[in-house]
C-alpha cells in the first residue's frame, strides 16, 4: 500500500466517478483503475463496485475512507513535523526576561511567535539582569531580557524600551494626588528599592538621583522584584522610584505619579530594556525569535 493508492482511492471516494476523479488527479482513468485494483489487493476487500451507470462505496470502502484520511494526514504532520525539525522551526526555546515585561511588550512577541511556530516550545525563566548573564554565558539560556548597561562583548544586543521613572506611593500618602512630584519631596521618607545583587545599574542610579537631588534616601527595603516593591509601597510602608510599565500591573493601593523634572536635578536616567543573545549562535529557531523582537519595534 502507497501513499498514492489512498490519494486515489479518497478522491474517487469523493467522486463516486472514475472520469472525474482521474480529471481531479491529472491522471488517464486506467493508471487509476489500476491504483485501485493494487489497494484493493493490498488490503484484501473489495473497496468499490463500478457498473456501467455508477460506482458505490461497498461496506469494506466506507469503513475505510476514515482510515485512509487518517493515514494521509499522519504523513502530512510527520513529514511537516521532519521537516521543521530540519530548518531548526521545532524543538525548544528558553528565554529569560524580568518581572516589568509582563506590562512592556513580551506577552504580545510571545503570542505573535507561538501563533507562526507552534512546533517550537518557548519556556520563561524569571530571572534578575545579573542571574541572565550567568545563564547565557553558560548557555542555560538561549536570549534574555534584561535591564543592564554592562553587557559582556561575545553578547549581541537590541534596545527593546526604554521608560520613564515614576514615582509610588500608598494612594493615602500626602502626595499622591499631585499632578507631578518634586523626587526632594521624598526627603526623609522609608524608601523601597530593587536589590544592588540583583539589578546594581539602577539600584546605583536611583541612589544616584536622590542624592543630585539633595538627599540621602533612607532605604529600608531591598528586594527582589519591582513588582514586590510596588506591593510593599501599597501597604504603606515607604516610597520608591520605579519603572512607569508598573503602573499597568493595577496593584492596590499603590499610585504612580510622573516626576517633576523643573527646577531640581534631572530625573533618573531611562529604564531600558536589552534583548541579549549569543553572537556566535547560529541556531535558526534564535533568529527567528530575535527577528521577532526586531519586528515588535516597527
Amino acid at each position: 500500500m502507497e501513499f498514492r493508492h489512498l490519494r486515489y482511492f479518497l478522491v474517487l471516494a469523493e467522486e463516486l466517478h472514475y472520469g472525474r476523479a482521474a480529471r481531479r488527479l491529472s491522471i488517464s482513468q486506467p493508471p487509476l483503475s489500476l491504483n485501485i485494483q493494487q489497494l484493493e489487493a493490498s488490503v484484501g476487500a473489495l473497496l468499490l463496485t463500478r457498473n456501467s451507470k455508477q460506482v458505490v462505496l461497498t461496506a469494506a470502502g466506507r469503513a475505510f475512507v476514515p482510515a485512509a484520511r487518517a493515514l494521509l494526514e499522519q504523513a502530512s504532520q510527520a513529514a511537516d513535523l521532519a521537516r521543521d525539525v530540519g530548518q531548526g522551526m521545532a524543538g525548544s526555546l528558553s528565554i529569560g526576561f524580568a518581572g516589568t515585561l509582563l506590562y512592556s511588550g513580551l506577552p504580545d512577541i510571545l503570542a505573535r511567535f507561538q501563533a507562526q511556530h507552534p512546533l517550537l516550545r518557548v519556556t520563561l525563566k524569571e530571572l534578575s539582569s545579573s542571574e541572565q548573564l550567568i545563564e547565557l554565558a553558560h548557555d542555560r539560556l538561549d536570549l534574555g531580557f534584561a535591564h543592564t548597561t554592562r553587557v559582556p562583548p561575545e553578547l549581541s544586543q537590541v534596545l527593546v524600551a526604554s521608560q520613564a521613572f515614576v514615582g509610588c506611593l500608598p494612594a493615602g500618602h500626602a502626595l499622591a494626588s499631585s499632578a507631578a512630584l518634586a523626587l526632594r519631596s521624598l526627603k526623609g521618607e522609608p524608601f523601597a528599592v530593587v536589590s544592588r545583587t540583583v539589578s546594581p545599574d539602577y539600584h546605583d542610579r536611583i541612589i544616584q538621583t536622590c542624592l543630585q537631588a539633595g538627599f540621602y534616601p533612607d532605604v529600608r527595603y531591598e528586594l527582589q522584584h519591582w513588582l514586590s516593591v510596588a506591593s510593599l509601597v501599597s501597604r504603606g510602608m515607604g516610597v520608591a522610584l520605579v519603572p512607569e510599565a508598573l503602573q499597568k500591573s493595577a496593584v492596590p493601593g499603590a499610585v504612580f505619579v510622573a516626576l517633576e523634572s523643573a527646577g531640581e536635578a534631572e530625573a533618573p536616567a531611562p529604564y531600558e530594556t536589552h534583548c541579549l543573545w549569543k553572537t556566535h549562535r547560529s541556531d535558526v529557531a534564535l533568529a527567528a525569535f530575535v527577528q521577532a523582537v526586531k519586528d515588535s519595534l516597527t
